[in-house]
């Protein structure tokens, strides 16, 4: 393998074409830790503490952090156009991820450090959610969008997808893990505010260093002018180019499987505490082994998705994988309906459950991340159709999608619990059968329709590992025929290099 010095052209920087180095692959996906960090935050922590420890009412506690969320899906795309319009001599990702983690840490801090006599209001939380995750977007998107810039190989672009996921679902984990064991601990446990504090200091620490410190292991080969300088930014110009990249074919397909695949991803991780506690009935150290389970469920995925690849290619992979999870995932409760499973709650229906947990999930990040690497062939379609490159507009409307699309799988999960019938302050193994009954069967149907809609649309993407390998060909004839590269031109009219989006 080169080093990673020798990965980098002279005058600016060459994706890759053959395998990459371990250093590179690691230090890269580092970058996602942050992302885990505030998912797992977001999703886990923020609801208890802001409604339990300091007393906030639960519906605007939600309503706040789905504004802030929509502000943020809204906002996302034009982030990306500016990340692909920025123009330095550190290139076009780099000033942004050395820029935005030291706000996102101070934001992070204080968004965990309300004081309990004085709660904040609801335009103050509004505020600072909006701000944690614009800040985290501006790091977030920037550092995905170096895949496609770092190498161009079908299955090394997997290859840094694989170690970005992996490294978001440690970051999550082990916040998760020492809020149980290290912050919020004893007898008071998931209500005692200074816990809290330790907690949004540590995420912090951790955020920033993982932004940066991936940004600085990388350095050495994104640290080049961009091949093209860009014109002055304009709204009506930024808008324009936003709605171009989103009306590509190739990305409205993937994002119509990727809708479908996000919703049922949001679903799964919002009910998984009412399906463990009502259905499975799992206490104690039961439940501290769940996330024991998700993170082997990712190491799988680790080993498993690029062998997948190179068989099915990523499309089918990310269908037959989408399809595979569902029907493993479901076969439990089918099971318990025919009335052959081991009774809840106890030890053989616990250890026959997470066995059929660890397959499905396993597959179900096979199939996100699977989807997730397809956006990096889109963005050399794009270029071959129009001459410039996208990563960060294509990349921030993934995530637009995958907000809007986690937001709508939490409010699945409330018409769930409301059809169902479940009551308030209900425990565990007290509830009657039907609902029970209902609640899964509105669960199956919901997760059976999402998983097949998904793969349908997953499985008809267009661009397969011999088109995008022809396509490359085809774009690097037509830059050895240029007479002039646009890099040329830019460093001539400003060899500083040091603007951005101007």
């Amino acid at each position: 393998m080169e080093p990673l010095g020798k990965l980098a052209g002279r005058g600016h920087m060459k994706a890759a074409k053959g395998p990459l180095p371990l250093r590179l692959r690691m230090v890269h996906g580092a970058g996602s830790v942050a992302f885990g960090v505030k998912d797992n935050g977001f999703a886990f922590f923020l609801l208890i503490y802001y409604n339990q420890v300091l007393g906030m009412d639960a519906g605007l506690v939600s309503l706040a952090l789905l504004i802030a969320l929509l502000v943020d899906a809204i906002v996302d795309p034009l982030i990306g156009n500016l990340s692909d319009r920025t123009y330095t001599r550190w290139g076009r990702r780099l000033p942004w991820l050395y820029a935005a983690p030291i706000p996102l840490a101070l934001a992070w801090i204080a968004l965990w450090s309300a004081p309990a006599s004085s709660p904040p209001s609801f335009v103050g939380l509004v505020g600072i959610a909006i701000v944690v995750r614009l800040l985290l977007s501006a790091c977030e998107v920037p550092s995905i969008s170096l895949v496609p810039e770092i190498t161009q190989d079908y299955d090394e672009r997997t290859t840094l997808f694989r170690y970005r996921a992996l490294s978001a679902w440690i970051g999550g984990l082990a916040m998760m893990v020492l809020a149980y064991t290290v912050f919020m601990p004893g007898k008071e446990g998931l209500l005692n505010p200074e816990g809290y504090f330790a907690f949004g200091v540590f995420g912090a620490v951790l955020m920033a260093v993982s932004v940066i410190g991936s940004a600085a292991g990388q350095h050495r080969l994104l640290a080049r002018l961009p091949d093209r300088k860009p014109p002055p930014f304009s709204m009506r110009l930024a808008f324009a180019e936003i709605v171009e990249v989103f009306s590509e074919r190739a990305f409205l397909i993937f994002a119509a499987g990727a809708l479908a695949a996000y919703v049922s991803q949001g679903m799964v991780f919002s009910i998984s505490n009412y399906l463990n506690l009502f259905v499975w009935q799992l206490t104690g150290g039961q439940l501290m082994l769940f996330p024991v389970v998700l993170f082997a469920s990712v190491v799988l995925m680790f080993v498993i998705i690029a062998p997948l690849h190179r068989w099915l290619g990523k499309a089918r992979a990310a269908a037959a994988s989408a399809v595979a999870g569902t029907l493993i995932g479901l076969t439990p409760y089918a099971l318990l309906f025919a009335g052959i499973w081991p009774e809840p709650g106890s030890s053989a229906s616990t250890y026959g459950y997470f066995p059929f947990l660890l397959i499905a999930n396993t597959l179900g990040v096979v199939s996100v991340v699977s989807a997730t690497s397809m956006i990096a062939e889109v963005i050399e379609a794009f270029e071959e159709k129009t001459g410039r490159r996208a990563e960060a507009s294509f990349y921030s409307g993934n995530w637009l999608i995958q907000k809007c699309a986690s937001g709508g799988g939490i409010f699945l999960t409330g018409q769930i619990i409301a059809f169902s019938g479940l009551p308030a302050n209900a425990a565990p193994g007290s509830v009657a059968p039907d609902v029970i009954g209902n609640f899964v069967l509105a669960f199956g149907a919901a997760a059976l329709v999402l998983g097949l809609t998904s793969a349908w649309w997953l499985r008809r993407f267009p661009i397969s590992r011999a088109e995008h390998e022809a396509r490359l060909e085809r774009l690097a004839e037509r830059q050895a025929h240029s007479p002039e590269t646009p890099l040329d031109e830019a460093a001539r009219a400003d060899p500083e290099g040091h603007s951005i989006g101007a």
